[in-house]
């Protein structure tokens, strides 16, 4: 699961968001660092990416890509699961999509001090490139996969990867509507664990 998967996951707590949204550059045990709740976004995270990286039809959708995208096809499914959820967004919450991200890009600039040097760095350009929302077109994933390729110095071909996105759109957009129901169940029980 890529960004706007994870912040959905985390349900309506905005440290539990932060702590999702950024778990990727904690390490360990540092988690123990921060606050509770996003101590528990962090924990979810790791969670909801042990899940994903087992789960059949996650794994189905990246078989498509091996061949071309080798150890990277994970990283473009979570961009495709990302784009599906935008493009559905209102299947899956009732505010708007833009307001939703606007007021998330606010929460993390309010709590900027508690953010990963990290997430730090990366906030100007999601914000400037609204990200979040720029998943919902193919256009504006097919940027976001051309930024990605460009830090891998163009190795990935990530900036590709809408390709095969668009030769079997249908198939992916039906194995993220089932996975995305269990990931669903599955990070709402964790969070009543947590």
């Amino acid at each position: 699961m890529n960004f706007l998967a994870h912040i959905h996951l985390s349900g309506e707590n905005e440290f539990i968001k932060i702590g999702n949204f950024m778990a990727d550059g904690v390490r360990g045990k540092q988690y123990e660092n921060f606050p509770i709740d996003i101590q528990k976004g962090i924990l979810l995270h790791r969670a909801i990416d042990t899940f994903t990286d087992a789960h059949p039809l996650f794994r189905q959708s990246t078989k498509k890509l091996h061949s071309r995208y080798h150890h990277y096809a994970g990283v473009i499914v979570d961009m495709y699961y990302d784009h599906f959820l935008a493009k559905n967004w209102t299947d899956y919450h009732s505010e708007s999509l833009s307001n939703y991200a606007a007021n998330f890009y606010q929460s993390l600039t309010d709590n900027f001090p508690l953010l990963t040097p990290k997430t730090q760095n990366l906030l100007p350009y999601m914000v400037e490139y609204n990200w979040l929302v720029n998943y919902q077109s193919i256009h504006g994933l097919e940027r976001i996969l051309s930024q990605m390729d460009h830090r891998t110095k163009n190795q990935s071909l990530m900036r590709f990867a809408t390709e095969e996105l668009v030769a079997h759109y249908d198939e992916f957009e039906s194995e993220f509507s089932l996975f995305y129901k269990e990931v669903h169940q599955f990070s709402n029980n964790k969070l009543n664990e947590l």
